[in-house]
């Protein structure tokens, strides 16, 4: 079984539940994200800063009802980091037992 690669920055709980929801799907648009995390918009939008300064997470803009809206994504290099990490994770678990 391969190891993977044991991502610090990916581990942190809402950051490792953050690129869960996104693995999960191709975009999510940020209040969703708020609300599936049980987090404020100031403490998703620093997660997400990390994430992006990282070339892991990118967002873009749409107007929705007049209203913007922010959609974010993994980058094919945050879901390979995401799969690496949860490989890494898989690892360490199977070895405990």
């Amino acid at each position: 079984m391969s190891t993977g690669e044991f991502n610090a920055l990916i581990h942190a709980p809402n950051r490792l539940q953050l690129c869960a929801l996104l693995a999960s799907v191709d975009e999510m648009e940020f209040r969703t994200l708020t609300e599936q995390l049980g987090i404020s918009d100031s403490l998703l939008s620093k997660q997400v800063k990390l994430l992006e300064d990282e070339g892991f997470v990118t967002h873009r803009k749409r107007t929705a009802n007049g209203r913007p809206r922010t959609w974010l994504s993994l980058t094919r290099d945050g879901r390979r980091a995401f799969l690496a990490h949860i490989k890494a994770l898989q690892a360490i678990i199977s070895d405990a037992k």
